[in-house]
């Protein structure tokens, strides 16, 4: 148990398969009620699909766990319906320090332009995410959860997947068209379909230890190698809620996980940390200790057949980095749309072939920067290491050198440039909004239920950005024009982008607040931008062209 934070028990409830002694068939089933599988259940659920989240447990995971939430898993959040309890209850930051021994030598600001509407990141225990999210699903009602219901068999076929589960009262048989899997890097299902997994193992320890207490640090990421309370190796940092602070402490790989798990042995490090900035005699309690190794690898491909794979069933990362939980969510947010319109008859099932296209790309950046993250950190030769501490020894004086220094590239989300769903550019277009760019940020006035955010305004759904300096100008057949893109089996909504103005005929406007839409959108008059439902550019034209933008959203659903 912890002090700071009263574990839910959610209640198990007889499936009705076995009440009823009958099989049962759900257009979607779901496995693993982590950040992934919430999420992904929630985001289908808000489009108005049935749903069906399957969890082997009865309440949240145990103990931190994740704790780093990035900008762009907090703008997915927002769309989910928890995003603003999140912020509110997380530490937010943007700043990180690095030090070698008992200097400072590199710093680095997760969110350098003014103007976004979430931090670069929040640190919050993962049990609190698990609960939001927990809460946000039971208020969809074609969403069910199925605490204690495990998943021992899954048989897969053309049409559909066959899943035998096991619960307190039994085991009952059910159908489904369409397998989420999101049970984490074990993945039972995964090792049950004898599918390949392949990446790099590292050989060290890192212990996490969960302090109480109330200290002065700044609202920072600080990461040590090399410092004189944990000499020859590293240790990182963070503040969580209720004052409660997240320790990494390197091991090694020799080090015994079970004795360095003992308070008798985590204590004493954690006070010769304190020590070491005039503290000896600070109070603290542990909260939770665990030993992690860590690995680097991913599926071959994500989507097989009518089995789907996010977050860590699909790949894994180390935690340098805050990659794993961040890059799951992201891919829900992929997938989730595509699945919808597969299953509505609005795109051909190769639609999802882009979802492990994407996702994979996403993963192999992910994965490279966590290699280089963890090579750095914990180098395995005696050259490696020397190299590795010459770098760090003239950053503080070099810049050069400090743009090696790596305690872990942090999470951002990935450019898919090279989609196959992206409309290349015909136009020269300056800034970084490019094909397949998430989308940035900024404040808006007008934004629907008084939103003063652009992304929090456009939510999940294919939408046009039409821009122009005075909306309350559009002539008669432009407004016709963007009001017949609503039209077709996928509508896209259109919306006005203006210095000024309010657009006629009913259109959404939205005002660009401070003029940041146009600067970092790279905006004349006239121009249009293209918006996949997870907030990436699918196209852009510098005239709007009624045919252009079909052919566009013909490409990005794969239905050219």
């Amino acid at each position: 148990m912890l002090s700071t934070f009263k574990y839910p028990k959610f209640e198990y409830v007889r499936p009705p398969e076995i009440a009823e002694e009958r099989d049962g068939h759900y257009p979607i089933v779901i496995v693993g009620a982590g950040p992934v599988g919430l999420a992904a259940a929630i985001d289908l659920a808000q489009q108005g699909q049935r749903v069906l989240l399957l969890d082997n447990d009865d309440t949240v995971s145990i103990g931190s766990r994740g704790v780093c939430y990035a900008k762009r898993a907090l703008e997915v959040l927002d769309r989910l319906g928890c995003g603003e309890e999140m912020v509110a209850k997380g530490v937010s930051w943007n700043v990180g320090r690095t030090f070698f021994r008992e200097e400072e030598v590199f710093s680095f600001d997760l969110c350098p332009q003014p103007d976004h509407h979430r931090p670069g990141m929040i640190n919050l225990q993962q049990y609190y995410l698990e609960d939001y999210l927990v809460k946000r699903a039971r208020q969809l009602p074609n969403l069910e959860i199925r605490f204690k219901n495990n998943v021992i068999g899954v048989t897969p076929a053309a049409e559909q997947a066959t899943l035998r589960v096991e619960t307190p009262d039994g085991a009952y048989t059910l159908s489904t068209d369409w397998l989420v899997v999101a049970d984490g890097a074990r993945s039972p299902i995964r090792h049950m379909l004898g599918l390949d997994i392949e990446g790099k193992v590292f050989y060290d320890r890192f212990l996490i230890a969960d302090v109480v207490m109330k200290a002065e640090y700044p609202t920072e990421r600080w990461f040590w190698f090399d410092p004189p309370f944990h000499p020859n190796q590293s240790v990182l940092l963070h503040r969580q809620a209720d004052n409660v602070w997240r320790i990494d402490f390197q091991l090694g790989w020799q080090a015994d996980p079970e004795e360095e798990k003992k308070p008798e042995n985590v204590i004493p490090r954690i006070k010769a940390m304190l020590g070491g900035n005039g503290n000896e005699d600070r109070e603290f309690e542990l909260e939770w200790v665990s030993v992690y190794t860590f690995q680097c690898r991913r599926m071959n491909r994500f989507n097989h057949g009518r089995v789907l794979f996010v977050g860590d069933a699909a790949h894994q990362v180390s935690p340098f980095g805050a990659r794993g939980a961040n890059s799951g969510i992201q891919d829900t947010d992929n997938l989730m749309w595509k699945l919808k319109l597969v299953i509505d008859g609005k795109a051909p099932a190769s639609l999802l072939d882009s979802y492990s296209e994407e996702r994979v790309f996403a993963a192999d950046e992910n994965i490279m920067n966590s290699t280089r993250s963890t090579d750095f950190i914990t180098p395995k030769s005696t050259v490696s290491k020397t190299f590795r501490n010459a770098v760090l020894g003239l950053a503080e004086h070099y810049p050069f050198a400090r743009a090696l220094v790596n305690s872990g590239r942090l999470s951002v989300p990935s450019f898919l440039t090279e989609s196959c769903l992206n409309t290349p550019d015909g136009e020269p277009f300056a800034g970084n909004m490019v094909p397949g760019a998430p989308l940035d940020d900024a404040p808006v006035d007008g934004g629907e239920a008084g939103q003063p955010w652009l992304l929090l305004a456009l939510g999940n759904r294919f939408q046009l950005l039409y821009y122009v300096t005075d909306a309350a100008a559009l002539d008669p057949a432009t407004i016709d024009a963007l009001h017949g893109l609503n039209q077709g089996a996928i509508p896209i909504e259109p919306i006005v982008v203006a210095a000024r103005g309010a657009a006629p005929g009913g259109l959404r406007t939205l005002i660009d607040a401070k003029d940041r839409v146009r600067e970092r959108y790279d905006l004349e008059p006239g121009t249009a931008y293209l918006v996949r439902p997870d907030q990436h550019v699918a196209a852009r034209w510098r005239t709007f062209d009624p045919a252009k933008v079909r052919a566009a959203l013909a490409r990005a659903t794969c239905n050219a």
